[in-house]
């Protein structure tokens, strides 16, 4: 099976270093890697020296780089759907430039990146998929995504469907725009599918998120929100990254104060992922741009530990043997947490997130008898009974 690692942090702390450092500490270690990015910043290709290209392009021995051309992967993707909006677009008298200009959906790109992953793990030729991902929040709503999207399509496509055959007449009279036919729509419900298919992917035993940060206040925050995030919506977090760690040798006064508040931040990060791990990075003297500046860093990075060893522990959503629903959710305060239940679904909301879980058979004809969030996780137990109303 491929290991994916995914990287993602608060915009500046360094995870595009990181995510490069580790797809090149892979390669060198013989395993054949693949470094992406989802964010549309598109540093990688700076960090490591080289000339992107639209094809996943060798950087050196085992390590190649994949810059994805969204403009081509979007058109092999979701180019009936575009057609089809294209067409609207000239129907109400929009010109063929301007309506290329909407088609470009906002968020796209970082889906069609997601795709573009799907399918070269799909291909088995990697050994590790290495992917530098947008900043926290952008990650958080393109992670959500494919979960959300399923939802709406499993409750509206089969009544869309009926609709868009009943009014497609009337709305061409009225409206004078095109309805979408059969073709298009099956170009939608392939979409989804292979959203569904990236999730299972990053959900899946091979895959895990590494946090990166700085010991800082406002970005160990920002973190600590990330990994409650992450795990409510079943991505798997399996280490933190502290970057541009002041050494305390032969340190000024000036630098003094700062090696003192790292000290005191580290120790909250130590904290708040034990018991994950968390590898530092030191200040460096030079931005480290090129393979062998970055093998440098994932050596301080990771030592003599294994990086790409399977994530260990249980998986974020869990259903025990005598019918108890356990969620992950490490430094969720019980506040901020809401459990309802509606039908066969069960929805939590920590802050401002909130998962849909669509319970299975066996849980969904019993109503919920209680639930408690202890030692970070949420457990959830059923009885006998209809569901709750």
């Amino acid at each position: 099976m491929t290991r994916i690692l995914l990287f993602t942090g608060k915009g500046g702390v360094g995870k595009t270093t990181a995510a490069a450092a580790t797809a090149v500490r892979a390669a060198r270690s013989g395993l054949k890697t693949l470094v992406v990015s989802t964010d549309t910043a598109h540093s990688l290709a700076d960090a490591l020296g080289v000339t992107a290209a639209a094809e996943p392009a060798e950087v050196e021995p085992c390590l190649y780089l994949h810059q994805v051309d969204a403009q081509r992967s979007l058109e092999r993707q979701w180019g009936e759907l575009r057609d089809y909006a294209r067409g609207v677009f000239a129907e109400l008298g929009l010109d063929e430039v301007t309506a290329e200009e909407i088609t470009v959906l906002p968020g796209a790109e970082e889906v069609i990146a997601l795709l573009e992953l799907r399918e070269q793990a799909g291909t088995g030729s990697w050994d590790v998929i290495v992917v530098d991902c947008a900043p926290t929040a952008e990650t958080l709503r393109l992670l959500a995504l494919p979960e959300a999207l399923d939802w709406h399509v499993n409750r509206l496509l089969p009544v869309g469907r009926r609709l868009l055959r009943t009014l497609s007449p009337l709305v061409r009279r009225v409206a004078m725009v095109s309805v979408p036919d059969d073709r298009v729509v099956g170009a939608g419900e392939r979409l989804h599918r292979a959203l569904m298919e990236v999730r299972a992917l990053l959900t899946g035993p091979d895959a895990s998120v590494r946090l990166v940060l700085t010991p800082e206040a406002v970005v160990l925050a920002e973190a600590r929100r990330t990994l409650t995030s992450l795990s409510l919506y079943g991505y798997r977090v399996d280490a933190a990254v502290a970057n541009r760690v002041f050494p305390s040798e032969g340190a000024d006064p000036w630098r003094e104060r700062w090696v003192a508040a790292q000290s005191r931040h580290l120790a909250e990060v130590a904290e708040s992922f034990a018991p994950l791990p968390v590898h530092t990075v030191p200040y460096l003297e030079a931005e480290p741009v090129g393979p062998d500046a970055l093998a440098r860093v994932a050596e301080a990075m990771y030592g003599g530990a294994d990086p790409f060893a399977p994530p260990a522990g249980e998986p974020p959503l869990r259903i025990t043997a005598d019918g108890e629903l356990v969620l992950a959710l490490p430094l969720a305060d019980k506040g901020a947490v809401d459990l309802a239940r509606k039908g066969d679904e069960l929805i939590v909301t920590v802050g401002p997130y909130r998962r849909v879980l669509a319970l299975p058979a066996a849980l969904a004809r019993r109503s919920v008898r209680d639930a408690a969030l202890s030692d970070g996780r949420l457990r959830v137990r059923f009885q006998s009974g209809g569901p709750d109303d």
